[in-house]
């Protein structure tokens, strides 16, 4: 099947491309001009549309019906950062023989300490609601982190994910791993090959994650106030490690109901499924965080840029909120109402992942590429809800109703 979508713009990943053909050849972006005699099944008129490559996720946790629910909305790519075992191989499966549910990257279970962060969520009723028994592998000492990276790596685990979070950003007290014990996970995962990422959640868990040796961080931190936004920005940018937004997660935890503006865009509710839209009544009592935590995490999302920092777009997105598909959609919104431009948001959401994760065959339109693809009307460099009024998606070639 070869598609031709005509004079459209394009953002390509990085910049905006005023007009320009796109060639779908199978499951690649092809070239347009190097066989312009070969025959063409379908033309699509992008006048007045933007082509964008597919939306990455870089922080999910999918579960039955969340990767369909995400290529919905054209986040063709979801980056799963911590999962139980049959749950993620149930997963893959489905990402595998399916082209109507996006694709999954996963580190399986996440390393933490015994009774340490997300252990207090993971009750017997959620596990139930997620449909399994599995509990979380914990490490206690040296010997178990090697054996923890050694099973995700059985499992075959994409990257690593670590815990540092002692409970203090919720008014709680937990375990969490020590410095020591961190470095060593990030040394056993390193030599196994892996990327390693952290959960933090407070600027001075998120430098005990980078001395030990992290690739990234999981989450904007959220305690640090404006005024120290550059100080502190400056201090993470020395590690040369990115850091994934999760601004819908902060806003959610912390009681803000800004999420809420989804239901009320018809070009999102239209799309919504009932079981996304259910979640936006739940109340995240368990998980408190700092009040001024949006604020907080907006200005650092600005400042660690500005330090050269990679900003990725995540959401943390779960079956009980936020939302998959849409809630990215309305982290790109957060993100350029925090100051970063449509097109930096945009990047957040599409090259910046694929390269920090290791996935060179997407995030950009260029020849040879997966044709993971967003089509829309408008132009979402000037006006970022864009994105959500949807023309056609495109996942490895395959447009989705």
């Amino acid at each position: 099947m070869r598609t031709l979508i005509r004079d459209v713009r394009v953002f390509d990943g990085e910049r905006i491309v005023p007009r320009a053909d796109v060639l779908i050849a199978g499951d690649r972006i092809g070239e347009p001009d190097a066989a312009p005699d070969a025959p063409v099944d379908v033309e699509v008129d992008g006048t007045g549309k933007t082509l964008l490559p597919g939306l990455i996720d870089a922080h999910t946790h999918a579960f039955d019906g969340d990767l369909a629910e995400a290529l919905a909305f054209g986040v063709t790519t979801e980056l799963d950062l911590n999962n139980l075992p049959p749950i993620l191989a149930a997963q893959r499966r489905l990402a595998a023989e399916r082209d109507d549910v996006a694709d999954i990257r996963s580190s399986s279970m996440i390393a933490t300490a015994p009774r340490g962060h997300p252990t207090q969520i993971m009750t017997p009723d959620v596990l139930r609601a997620l449909g399994t028994d599995s509990t979380l592998d914990t490490v206690a000492d040296a010997g178990e982190a090697r054996a923890f990276v050694e099973a995700r790596l059985a499992e075959g685990a994409d990257y690593l994910k670590i815990a540092i979070d002692d409970g203090g950003a919720s008014g709680t007290s937990l375990p969490a791993l020590s410095p020591a014990l961190a470095a060593v996970l990030v040394e056993a995962g390193h030599a196994a090959g892996l990327k390693v990422v952290a959960h933090t959640v407070t600027a001075r868990e998120a430098l005990v994650a980078l001395d030990a040796g992290v690739d990234g961080l999981a989450h904007l931190y959220s305690d640090v106030p404006p005024e120290r936004a550059a100080e502190t920005a400056a201090l993470i940018a020395a590690y040369g490690a990115f850091v994934i937004s999760t601004i819908t997660y902060i806003e959610a935890v912390t009681g803000d109901p800004g999420g809420a503006e989804l239901l009320r865009d018809a070009r999102v509710a239209a799309r919504m499924s009932e079981q996304s839209k259910a979640t936006f009544t739940r109340e995240f009592a368990g998980i408190p965080m700092y009040s001024d935590g949006v604020v907080n995490a907006s200005h650092a999302a600005v400042a660690l840029l500005r330090a050269g920092v990679p900003v990725l777009a995540g959401t943390d997105a779960t079956p009980f909120g936020p939302v998959h598909g849409a809630g990215l959609h309305h982290e790109l919104l957060l993100l350029t109402e925090a100051g970063l431009t449509g097109e930096e948001a945009l990047a957040a959401a599409t090259s910046a992942p694929a390269r920090h994760f290791g996935l060179p065959d997407r995030g950009r339109i260029a020849p040879g590429l997966r044709a993971d693809l967003l089509l829309v009307d408008g132009d979402p460099a000037a006006d970022i809800t864009a994105t959500r009024a949807i023309a056609g998606v495109w996942r490895a070639g395959a447009r989705q109703d």
